[in-house]
Formats: C-alpha cells, structure tokens, sequence
C-alpha cells in the first residue's frame, strides 16, 4: 500500500460516508502494518503522515476541506470559505 493508495482509499470511504475522521485512516493504517505512513504529532498521538497527506490533497484539492476541531475531513458545500479549512 503506497500513499497513492491510502489517498485513493480515503477518497472512497468518503464517497461511502460523506466524510472520514483522521482517527479511522490512522486505523486503517495500522492494520495494514503501514505505519511508516503515520507521524506523531505535538500531543504525542499518531496522525496521518506528510506523504500520504500530500497524495489526498493532490486528489481533492478542490472538493474536499478539513475541519479542525472535530478532526475529519468532508466534502467542500457552497458556504465553505476559500482554502482547505471548514469551520464544521
């Protein structure tokens, strides 16, 4: 499973869902022994890596936006401000 993969994977269970949580791709990640696409952050918890991260942009630079607080993404709705970030 390359980053590619994940990205694509994350793009589908969206396409399921309607949206995918940060803790269900690091999950994922863990499960398929992929952890080398995992980082630690500042609090010391596992959150998705640069590199899978860099192919799901590239995927949905346009469609998708990351909602912070709650820690998932979401496809992007006409209210959404411009960039990557939504408010909920």
């Amino acid at each position: 499973m390359t980053a590619n993969d994940v990205a694509r994977w994350m793009l589908e269970q969206m396409g399921r869902d309607g949206c995918i949580y940060q803790d269900d791709v690091v999950d994922h990640l863990v499960k398929a022994k992929r952890e080398d696409l995992l980082k630690e952050n500042a609090d010391g918890n596992q959150v998705v890596g640069t590199e899978a991260l860099t192919a799901f942009r590239k995927l949905t630079e346009a469609t998708v936006v990351w909602v912070k607080p709650d820690r998932y993404w979401r496809f992007r709705v006409s209210e959404d401000e411009p960039g990557r970030e939504a408010r909920g």
